[in-house]
């Protein structure tokens, strides 16, 4: 099998596992989090502060939590909330809150690794939780460079694997044990969150994803573990 067919193929499932678990992925989000994802996206959408007029970019946006989140943070942010799942736009869509954000928000199906939108068009882009889910990782990052301003930043939020004794072990049986039976019980498929654990096991290290921001062209390079390192900030300016 060719590289491109077992990208094509990565995509295919992921879109469906997405599919499949779209109503309940925001209440499973919360529970499972014990709703410290929302203070994780906080902390990521305040590191855009000084943008708060210009256009951003959501990339992998799902549900739009964090497009949500980038619109009540700055009354005149745009927000172009971007994913190739449609049924994921579409259950965030119909539970957006009946405010301005509604007009400030735009969801557009499309794929990470060929953003639709034009050179330079964007201050920020964001992907929470998404990064790991792109078939061709480098490919990816390589396109959010190009859709960012000149100075523009790059904030990616994603899961890691924490390395302290003590929190390693409970976390690893929590992710592959703990975390499939309940999300499987509430989704009715557990194999979608079976694949969270196994994606979350096979994504680069933290150094190496930062490595790649690099390839890119990013510059000023930071990591950000939040959490005892479940998630890692990652951040890069154009």
């Amino acid at each position: 099998m060719t590289n491109l067919q077992q990208a094509e193929d990565k995509k295919k499932f992921v879109r469906h596992k997405f599919a499949a678990i779209s109503s309940k992925y925001d209440l499973l989000n919360s529970l499972l989090s014990m709703q410290i994802d929302r203070y994780w996206r906080w902390r990521t959408t305040r590191l855009l502060k000084d943008f708060p007029a210009g256009r951003v970019l959501d990339l992998c946006a799902g549900t739009l939590p964090l497009s949500l989140e980038l619109a009540r943070q700055a009354e005149k942010r745009q927000v172009m909330a971007v994913d190739f799942c449609e049924d994921m736009l579409r259950a965030g869509v119909n539970s957006l809150p009946n405010d301005d954000r509604q007009k400030r928000i735009v969801p557009v199906c499309g794929d990470g690794e060929e953003i639709p939108a034009p050179d330079n068009a964007f201050w920020g882009c964001t992907v929470a939780f998404g990064v790991r889910n792109l078939a061709r990782t480098q490919k990816g990052i390589c396109e959010m460079h190009r859709v960012l301003k000149k100075n523009g930043k790059l904030l990616i939020l994603e899961f890691s694997r924490p390395k302290n004794p003590v929190i390693k072990p409970l976390y690893n049986f929590y992710l592959n044990t703990v975390l499939p039976k309940i999300a499987g019980m509430v989704s009715g498929d557990k194999e979608a969150y079976e694949y969270l654990a196994s994606s979350i096991a096979a994504f680069y290290e933290p150094e190496e994803l930062l490595a790649m921001m690099k390839e890119a062209g990013f510059t000023d390079l930071q990591l950000k573990p939040l959490t005892f390192g479940i998630v890692t900030l990652y951040i890069g300016t154009k």
